[in-house]
């Protein structure tokens, strides 16, 4: 069987009588799948309360509102906890097999592959202004000023949402008019008709993650020259600071492995289903959900200003309780 009929095979409405089959087709018993499913309500859970306790603390504190990291870094947790909430629904969904149009489906799909990226090419900009911060400290306050940071959200948005306006374009122009009114379970893959749209994902993502990570390498060798030169208190900084670029090297790259994705499950397909199955899990837990589970380790906990302001909030609302 063909990669795009696994597609629409796992897209297609099955019957009640259907299901233990399809289980068995999936590869996957009963016991696997509520494990999944358990496994991923509970980390959606975990991570979007300390993603909500983290936007609560940043709203509850205006200084955080002239400064272009922590201004950025609430841009990753709102577009994280909308992702956390969207993808889980669509988790569900396909769980307990709920179909819907394919027209409102390619709606919820754009929005979840809009926010996917967004975060990656946050993070890249959050690394720009540490760039700017330690190897340019005299334009930082001119370069990332309140004003210019709120362009640079706008331009973030714009540039996450050109790759899949590429794709929903090339999905308009493939996709017959019927289709859209076609009851599936709703998965990005609905926008895969065609092989040649699956190549052209993949090129669009490879090209991104080559400039991302382009930009992370020699923002990272320039902060390393300066810190090599500094000395005395400003080493110091300049060491925490190379420490914070390194985190969100490696949150990023774990961000951007999930543009492999394509790559990997076109090699999986045509091999084994179960695989797929297994696979595309491993990539959700570890790609999707792992990487927005640093943010707050990295803001959060590590920096000094927000971990006084978030346990003030904490105790403020232990003391409103009582």
């Amino acid at each position: 069987m063909l990669k795009y009929e696994y597609y629409r095979y796992f897209l297609t409405v099955p019957s009640k009588s259907n299901m233990n089959s399809n289980n068995s087709v999936f590869g996957q018993t009963s016991a696997q799948l509520h494990s999944k499913f358990i496994i991923v309500q509970v980390l959606v859970v975990i991570f979007l309360c300390v993603n909500l306790l983290l936007i609560v603390t940043f709203f509850k504190n205006e200084c955080f509102y002239t400064t272009a990291r922590y201004i950025l870094f609430a841009v990753t947790l709102l577009s994280d906890s909308f992702l956390f909430l969207v993808s889980d629904l669509l988790f569900i969904f396909t769980f307990f097999r709920v179909t819907m149009w394919v027209s409102l489906c390619s709606v919820i799909c754009i929005s979840v592959l809009l926010y996917l990226i967004v975060t990656p090419v946050t993070l890249t900009v959050m690394t720009l202004e540490h760039y700017v911060a330690i190897c340019m400290p005299l334009r930082h306050a001119e370069l990332c000023s309140t004003r210019s940071t709120v362009h640079v959200i706008l331009i973030i948005h714009c540039l996450s949402s050109a790759p899949y306006a590429v794709i929903f374009i090339i999905f308009v122009a493939s996709a017959s008019l019927d289709f859209y009114y076609q009851y599936r379970i709703c998965s990005v893959e609905i926008f895969t008709v065609y092989k040649w749209q699956d190549h052209v994902r993949s090129a669009v993502f490879q090209f991104y993650f080559l400039i991302m990570c382009l930009i992370i390498m020699l923002c990272y060798v320039k902060i390393m020259k300066v810190a090599r030169t500094a000395s005395g208190d400003d080493k110091i900084s300049l060491s925490k600071g190379l420490r914070t670029v390194t985190l969100h090297a490696f949150q990023l790259l774990l961000c951007l492995i999930q543009f492999w994705y394509p790559l990997i499950t076109s090699s999986l397909i045509y091999t084994n289903f179960t695989d797929f199955q297994h696979v595309r899990f491993f990539c959700y837990i570890m790609f999707n959900l792992a990487p927005r589970c640093l943010s707050p380790l990295i803001y959060g906990l590590r920096d000094e200003m927000f971990l006084h302001a978030l346990k003030k909030c904490l105790s403020y609302g232990m003391c409103d309780r009582t």
